[in-house]
């Protein structure tokens, strides 16, 4: 309409993961055979003999369907011209500063050895429910002049909730909602039954406390008392909790604050941040924050200068230096 030629080429996208498993699966073989029980070059032919295996077949339904596309010359990702083409156009955009180098948070197989794609997460059986286990954690309060909360006798910890128990080692800080409203609650630790000051989210409290103890028999406590009881003694919003430090949780010789700072300079852990997506449906209302495991939890981690620290090898196995749960899924 406008006097410009629109191909109207058809394809054939061929790299991807579904073919490298499909062969690894054929041939019986895991990504670290490759160079050991079949070449790389034995491989490579294999993958583009199966990726074109149904060609045809596609050919044949992509024409009863009248899907009007140039079939004779279509472009095929695995041939030379298409991927010099596009190092060409990597080329042009780093000429021009289009181009920078960063991190991101991404989707992981161990199994295939490497990122996922959001066209790979959405593959027919990708998904399925399970139930998992989730923990909530007592992370004790370093009492400095960043407490708000000087008038308590008792150990303070902020209780915190995760869905992902396995990546507590790397915990590098804590996230509040800046608009919730929380509490300091009096109560007895359930495993020591010494007393303790525990800050969550006020709405949340009958998640973990029993109404009909509420200020209940302090005095007369004892491990065989089964309704434990408890008391509101202060009342904040989330924003009042921003930067009170914490007791590392799980300290080791792979996440000392050395180590931290060795991956970004500058890292200030271990302290209570603000972060808008903390929400009171579920857990606490403080999260468990390992910005080495999460989009939400890099992306406040960067805002907030937590640093990042990934315990776990591309097997999802715990690293060296991670005491007893090193070499463990």
């Amino acid at each position: 309409m406008q006097g410009f030629q629109v191909q109207r080429k058809g394809g054939w996208d061929t790299h991807g993961l579904p073919i490298e498993l499909g062969v690894e699966k054929e041939l019986g073989i895991t990504k670290e055979d490759i160079g050991k029980k079949i070449s790389v070059e034995d491989y490579n032919k294999k993958c583009r003999e199966v990726v074109m295996r149904f060609k045809d077949k596609w050919d044949d339904i992509t024409q009863k369907m009248g899907y009007w596309v140039d079939l004779n010359n279509p472009y095929i990702t695995f041939e030379n011209n298409y991927i010099e083409t596009l190092w060409w156009c990597l080329s042009e955009l780093y000429k021009k500063g289009y181009l920078y180098e960063s991190v991101s948070i991404q989707p992981y197989s161990p199994a295939a050895g490497t990122g996922l794609s959001s066209h790979e997460l959405n593959q027919p059986g990708t998904y399925k429910d399970v139930k998992d286990t989730s923990a909530t954690v007592m992370f004790r309060v370093i009492q400095n002049s960043k407490f708000k909360l000087h008038n308590v006798a008792a150990d303070v910890y902020l209780m915190a909730w995760t869905t992902t128990p396995w990546t507590l080692p790397s915990n590098l800080g804590l996230t509040a909602g800046p608009n919730i409203d929380y509490v300091l609650v009096k109560t007895f630790n359930p495993y020591t039954h010494l007393p303790i000051d525990v800050i969550l989210a006020k709405a949340l409290i009958n998640k973990y406390f029993k109404a009909e103890g509420e200020n209940g028999d302090f005095d007369n406590y004892t491990s065989a008392v089964k309704l434990m009881p408890w008391k509101i003694i202060a009342a904040f919003k989330g924003s009042d909790l921003e930067g009170v430090e914490y007791e590392q949780l799980l300290p080791c010789e792979a996440n000392t604050l050395e180590k931290i700072q060795e991956i970004t300079p500058g890292a200030q852990p271990f302290r209570v941040i603000l972060g808008d997506f903390v929400t009171t449906e579920d857990g606490t209302g403080i999260v468990h924050t390992a910005p080495a495991f999460g989009a939400d939890d890099y992306k406040v981690g960067k805002k907030n200068n937590l640093g990042i620290l990934t315990l776990v090898d591309k097997q999802g196995k715990f690293v060296d230096g991670v005491g007893e749960f090193s070499g463990r899924y």
